[in-house]
């Protein structure tokens, strides 16, 4: 008999995990161990020959972190994922691991600060360029900007922090004409939103800080890999060139990571070379407390975007909100592109404009009183921050403006209390910035 495909929510409680493996344990257990017993030495061989599959040591992998690996890989519908220490290890290892030797990475301005600070601070020492589509509404505009060496075009699906939505499909024909992948940063949408690799993608990364987990109490990243690139195309020689750790041990054989793991490459790669000599490891209780916010994951996110929507027809009424950027606002450029993309809604995180001087534009903020000020999103709570100052602090004047971040932007992530007390939290803040 065929096994029925399960849906979203029952994958989000029950996806990787069986509890017969794990001594009929209902929840997830914490398998807090730096290492795991061997056996025995022909038992080793097996290990290291990847004829039999188990644990060594947690900084490459542990049961718990292998049960939220295996769960977003099913909530994506890809082959293989990795976990790791936070989203901005997660863009570092999969950007690394595609252009390492010298090659590019095409993309956008709108992408977060730390991101895009990454670039210049990271990527261009270690001989990795990077170049910007500014004109990024136009997928043409992409096809126009490759290099000889580009290895990846990199978006995220509902930006950070204007909430624009790029024509995804698109821009993936552009990058498979030419032979790359396109990675999407999902984080906003998540895959209850987004269904990435349905549209296009070939990898997705997470900040699993944000959304999946929803709660703010860990930091966390994940990888996940389609399975249905090539990187047998002659773009990524890395990917062939054979690997005295993977050889076949009784021919002592070296063989490629495509060789011995022909279906999820990538992901085999960065645990074994970058996640284990970079370190940046998932430690289980993250992995656990990622798996309890997932486990919610649809209930959350369709309550922010309801909640989004209410307050952002609030903010379009009043006097002192120049402007606000989110596709379910008014007259918004992305409205379109988001029915199509982003049928459930294009997320709660969204921008606005204060219209007023620049001490009550802090007046606001430090007014607010259910909201709550600090760098993150996609928390059970709402929150706010000065996002020129913060999350985009690292760009210049001209490249904040470049990518549509002015002075007056102020980030709102909405959360899952009533709504009503959010819109009457923003208008007493308003009020009081007015006597400021």
């Amino acid at each position: 008999m065929s096994v029925p495909k399960l849906q979203f929510d029952t994958l989000k409680v029950r996806a990787g995990y069986d509890p017969k493996d794990h001594q009929n344990a209902i929840a997830v257990p914490i398998y807090q161990t730096a290492s795991f017993d061997l056996g025995d030495t022909a038992r080793v061989d097996r290990l290291l020959s990847f004829q039999e599959a188990g644990w060594l040591y947690t900084r490459i992998g542990n049961p718990t972190v292998d049960v939220l690996e295996r769960r977003v890989a099913a909530l994506d519908g890809g082959a293989a994922a990795i976990a790791v220490a936070s989203g901005m290890a997660a863009i570092s290892y999969t950007l690394l691991n595609l252009a390492e030797g010298g090659g590019r990475i095409l993309t956008t301005p709108r992408l977060y600060g730390g991101t895009f600070d990454a670039f210049q601070k990271v990527l261009a020492p270690l001989g990795i360029g990077v170049d910007l589509v500014e004109d990024s509404d136009k997928p043409e505009s992409f096809r126009k900007a490759l290099k000889s060496n580009t290895k990846a075009i990199l978006i995220e699906s509902i930006s950070n922090p204007n909430a624009t939505v790029l024509d995804i499909e698109a821009i993936a024909k552009v990058a498979h004409d030419f032979g790359i992948p396109l990675v999407v940063d999902n984080t906003f949408a998540t895959p209850y939103l987004f269904d990435a690799f349905g549209h296009g993608a070939d990898l997705v990364v997470y900040s699993a800080t944000k959304a999946l987990n929803g709660h703010g109490n860990t930091i966390g990243g994940v990888i996940v890999e389609s399975g249905k690139f090539n990187y047998a195309n002659g773009k990524f020689p890395q990917f062939q060139k054979p690997t005295y750790l993977l050889r076949d041990r009784p021919t002592n054989v070296e063989r490629s990571f495509l060789e011995a793991f022909p279906d999820f490459p990538l992901t085999v790669r960065i645990r074994l070379n970058y996640l284990a000599y970079l370190g940046a490891a998932l430690s289980p209780f993250d992995a656990f407390l990622i798996l309890q916010g997932i486990e919610t994951l649809s209930e959350r996110v369709g309550k922010q975007v309801a909640n989004a929507e209410r307050v952002i027809k609030f903010l379009e009424t009043h006097p002192q909100v120049a402007w606000v950027k989110h596709p379910a606002a008014k007259g918004n450029p992305y409205a379109e592109l988001a029915k199509k993309y982003l049928p459930q809604g294009a997320g709660g995180i969204f921008t606005f404009g204060f219209r007023g001087s620049d001490a009550q534009y802090n007046k606001f903020i430090d007014s607010l009183k259910v909201f709550s000020f600090h760098a993150n999103v996609g928390d059970a709570r709402s929150l706010v921050i000065n996002s020129p100052k913060t999350t985009h602090g690292e760009l210049r004047p001209a490249e904040q403006l470049t990518a549509d971040i002015p002075p007056e932007t102020i980030r709102l992530s909405i959360g899952i209390e009533d709504p009503r007390d959010l819109i009457a939290d923003l208008r007493q803040a308003f009020k009081a910035a007015l006597k400021a």
